[in-house]
């Protein structure tokens, strides 16, 4: 299995820093939306579609047995146990207009457990990494989330869906949520906010309806920097809701965002 891990993380490096370097300098000054998803705005680019394939096509070459699962549509099934799961830009958003908070998100599970994960983040010159059991890393350096601060000091990260009624109850959320912490932020790439938390730029990201591509990367690489993450009580991160937070802050977050109703529309 150390060898498995080894070849997966590696072929996750070179196939996040091949799509990172293309998304970055390849980005046409007239780029637009070429197809929508779950709403009007809920976009995908031309570019979203040609990383993809690039990322794809890479890992159909070094790991031609494995199966894949991509958020713009790309499907294999695999035999060898293997499966890749990518986002090819995450905060496509943020892309299209030119901000610097996206991503590209790169997981790789077997038998369905998350064993290596990769977010490159071109704009910020940075890749986040992990390995099951082997801890967390933002380039060559050790990732570790902060210490839990009390709940009232708190700087929490998330996110908002595309459908109107989702984004009416996530509006309710936050509105019931802030008097009770620092602060909140909103950066648009849910990989780059669970890697903040292992960095301990923020204390605690939490959001419903994201996708396995959104946040099987940043999910392993969160957890191996000391984060606990889940969703309801007693439940795995799942499109449902997703949470994640340093010992000491998680529990609190988590029962909040229960009572809050954070987890249905």
């Amino acid at each position: 299995m150390t060898d498995l891990k080894a070849e997966l993380l590696a072929v996750a490096l070179e196939a996040a820093a091949r799509a990172g370097t293309f998304l970055r300098d390849g980005r046409p000054a007239d780029l637009g939306v070429a197809a929508t998803k779950t709403s009007a705005v809920d976009v995908v680019t031309e570019m979203d579609i040609a990383s993809e394939k690039l990322i794809t096509d890479f890992l159909a070459e070094r790991r031609p047995d494995d199966g894949v699962l991509g958020e713009e549509g790309a499907s294999r099934e695999g035999t060898s146990g293997v499966q890749w799961v990518i986002d090819p830009i995450d905060g496509t958003v943020n892309y299209l207009y030119g901000r610097p908070e996206w991503s590209v998100s790169i997981a790789a599970r077997k038998d369905g457990e998350t064993l290596v994960g990769v977010v490159a983040a071109p704009m910020r010159a940075e890749t986040y990494r992990a390995v099951l059991g082997e801890g967390a890393h933002v380039d060559d350096r050790p990732a570790r989330v902060r210490v839990a601060p009390p709940f009232g000091q708190a700087l929490v990260g998330t996110g908002f869906g595309y459908l109107e009624s989702r984004r009416a109850h996530q509006a309710d959320v936050v509105r019931e949520l802030m008097p009770w912490v620092r602060d909140i932020r909103r950066g648009g790439s849910a990989a780059i906010d669970l890697c903040d938390v292992a960095l301990g730029r923020l204390d605690a990201y939490y959001e419903r309806g994201l996708n396995p591509w959104d946040y099987a990367a940043g999910e392993l690489i969160a957890r191996e920097a000391g984060a606990l993450t889940g969703g309801r009580p007693g439940d795995p991160v799942s499109p449902e809701l997703t949470v994640a937070a340093p010992p000491g802050l998680f529990e609190p977050l988590q029962a909040r965002l229960e009572e809050l109703g954070a987890w249905h529309d």
